[in-house]
Protein backbone atom coordinates (compact mmCIF):
# COMPACT_ATOMS: atom_id res chain seq x y z
CA UNK A 1 0.00 0.00 0.00
CA UNK A 2 2.86 2.20 1.05
CA UNK A 3 4.31 1.35 -2.53
CA UNK A 4 1.49 2.50 -4.16
CA UNK A 5 1.37 5.80 -2.54
CA UNK A 6 5.29 6.06 -3.29
CA UNK A 7 4.85 5.70 -6.97
CA UNK A 8 1.85 7.70 -7.56
CA UNK A 9 3.62 10.70 -5.87
CA UNK A 10 6.84 9.67 -8.08
CA UNK A 11 4.45 9.63 -11.08
CA UNK A 12 2.84 13.25 -10.12
CA UNK A 13 6.21 14.34 -9.67
CA UNK A 14 7.21 13.34 -13.02
CA UNK A 15 3.99 14.78 -14.71
CA UNK A 16 4.70 18.38 -13.05
CA UNK A 17 8.17 18.12 -13.67
CA UNK A 18 7.67 17.65 -17.41
CA UNK A 19 4.53 20.04 -17.52
CA UNK A 20 7.05 22.95 -16.11
CA UNK A 21 9.52 22.48 -18.44
CA UNK A 22 7.15 22.97 -21.63
CA UNK A 23 6.19 26.14 -19.82
CA UNK A 24 9.80 26.94 -19.38
CA UNK A 25 10.47 26.35 -22.52
CA UNK A 26 7.22 27.98 -24.18
CA UNK A 27 8.26 30.65 -22.28
CA UNK A 28 12.03 30.86 -23.60
CA UNK A 29 10.31 30.44 -27.21
CA UNK A 30 7.94 33.81 -26.29
CA UNK A 31 10.85 35.44 -25.39
CA UNK A 32 12.91 34.80 -28.74
CA UNK A 33 9.58 35.49 -30.96
CA UNK A 34 9.20 39.07 -28.69
CA UNK A 35 12.70 39.79 -29.48
CA UNK A 36 12.86 39.26 -33.33
CA UNK A 37 9.38 41.31 -34.05
CA UNK A 38 10.88 43.66 -31.76
CA UNK A 39 13.97 43.84 -33.98
CA UNK A 40 11.71 43.90 -37.02
CA UNK A 41 9.64 46.58 -35.59
CA UNK A 42 12.96 48.74 -35.16
CA UNK A 43 14.13 47.59 -38.63
CA UNK A 44 11.10 48.72 -40.41
CA UNK A 45 10.28 51.26 -37.92
CA UNK A 46 12.16 54.03 -40.10
CA UNK A 47 10.93 52.74 -43.78
CA UNK A 48 8.53 55.93 -43.83
CA UNK A 49 11.95 58.33 -43.88
CA UNK A 50 13.91 55.91 -46.15
CA UNK A 51 11.06 56.49 -48.26
CA UNK A 52 11.24 60.07 -48.50
CA UNK A 53 15.11 59.59 -48.39
CA UNK A 54 15.18 57.84 -51.98
CA UNK A 55 13.15 59.93 -53.02
CA UNK A 56 15.78 62.78 -52.35
CA UNK A 57 18.47 60.02 -53.52
CA UNK A 58 16.94 60.32 -57.38
CA UNK A 59 16.70 64.47 -57.31
CA UNK A 60 20.55 64.34 -56.01
CA UNK A 61 20.93 61.88 -59.01
CA UNK A 62 19.64 63.85 -61.60
CA UNK A 63 21.68 66.74 -59.99
CA UNK A 64 24.75 65.31 -60.23
CA UNK A 65 23.77 63.78 -64.31
CA UNK A 66 23.04 67.61 -64.58
CA UNK A 67 25.82 69.84 -63.01
CA UNK A 68 28.57 67.28 -63.22
CA UNK A 69 30.31 68.90 -60.06
CA UNK A 70 32.86 66.68 -58.51
CA UNK A 71 31.23 67.72 -54.88
CA UNK A 72 27.63 66.41 -55.70
CA UNK A 73 29.24 62.71 -56.98
CA UNK A 74 31.25 62.95 -53.15
CA UNK A 75 28.00 63.91 -51.57
CA UNK A 76 25.80 61.17 -54.01
CA UNK A 77 28.10 58.55 -53.32
CA UNK A 78 28.42 59.16 -49.26
CA UNK A 79 24.64 58.89 -49.44
CA UNK A 80 24.29 55.73 -50.90
CA UNK A 81 26.96 54.23 -48.57
CA UNK A 82 24.53 55.76 -45.75
CA UNK A 83 21.39 54.18 -47.16
CA UNK A 84 23.37 51.14 -47.87
CA UNK A 85 24.12 50.66 -44.62
CA UNK A 86 20.66 50.92 -43.73
CA UNK A 87 19.77 47.80 -46.03
CA UNK A 88 18.72 49.83 -48.41
CA UNK A 89 18.91 48.57 -51.91
CA UNK A 90 18.34 49.67 -55.64
CA UNK A 91 16.08 47.09 -57.18
CA UNK A 92 18.23 45.79 -60.84
CA UNK A 93 15.48 46.42 -63.45
CA UNK A 94 16.58 47.50 -66.93
CA UNK A 95 17.61 44.35 -69.00
CA UNK A 96 15.79 41.95 -66.36
CA UNK A 97 12.49 40.23 -66.62
CA UNK A 98 9.53 41.95 -65.51
CA UNK A 99 9.07 40.89 -62.07
CA UNK A 100 5.67 42.59 -61.02
CA UNK A 101 6.22 41.94 -57.74
CA UNK A 102 9.09 44.76 -57.13
CA UNK A 103 8.21 46.58 -60.37
CA UNK A 104 5.02 48.58 -61.56
CA UNK A 105 4.70 48.69 -65.50
CA UNK A 106 3.35 51.88 -66.64
CA UNK A 107 4.48 51.46 -70.28
CA UNK A 108 4.52 48.95 -73.03
CA UNK A 109 7.05 49.35 -75.77
CA UNK A 110 7.83 47.64 -79.01
CA UNK A 111 11.14 46.36 -79.92
CA UNK A 112 13.26 44.16 -77.42
CA UNK A 113 12.91 40.79 -75.67
CA UNK A 114 9.42 40.60 -74.66
CA UNK A 115 8.72 40.69 -70.98
CA UNK A 116 12.04 42.49 -70.70
CA UNK A 117 12.18 45.54 -68.99
CA UNK A 118 13.06 48.14 -71.17
CA UNK A 119 13.97 51.30 -69.17
CA UNK A 120 13.71 52.49 -65.58
CA UNK A 121 11.78 55.77 -65.22
CA UNK A 122 11.44 55.65 -61.37
CA UNK A 123 14.27 53.55 -59.58
CA UNK A 124 12.94 50.97 -56.97
CA UNK A 125 14.12 50.14 -53.47
CA UNK A 126 14.39 47.52 -51.09
CA UNK A 127 14.50 47.79 -47.24
CA UNK A 128 16.57 44.79 -46.02
CA UNK A 129 15.07 42.56 -48.85
CA UNK A 130 11.19 43.98 -49.17
CA UNK A 131 10.18 46.35 -51.15
CA UNK A 132 9.36 49.57 -49.74
CA UNK A 133 9.18 51.77 -53.62
CA UNK A 134 8.54 49.80 -56.43
CA UNK A 135 10.11 50.38 -59.73
CA UNK A 136 8.60 52.19 -62.52
CA UNK A 137 9.39 50.97 -65.58
CA UNK A 138 8.66 50.63 -69.08
CA UNK A 139 8.30 46.75 -70.46
CA UNK A 140 8.78 45.50 -74.19
CA UNK A 141 5.60 43.81 -75.09
CA UNK A 142 5.16 39.93 -75.14
CA UNK A 143 2.88 39.71 -78.24
CA UNK A 144 2.60 42.05 -81.41
CA UNK A 145 0.09 43.81 -82.66
CA UNK A 146 0.38 42.13 -86.17
CA UNK A 147 -2.98 40.20 -85.95
CA UNK A 148 -4.81 43.48 -85.11
CA UNK A 149 -7.81 43.99 -87.58
CA UNK A 150 -9.91 47.08 -87.71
Amino acid sequence: MLTGKKEEKQRQIEDLTNRWKRALADYQNLEKRYEKEKADFVQFANANLLIKLVGFLGHLERASLHLKDEGVNLILAEFKKILSAEGVEEIKAVGEDFNPAVMEAVEVVKGGQPNKVAEVLHKGYLLKGKLILPAKVKVYQSQPDNNLKN
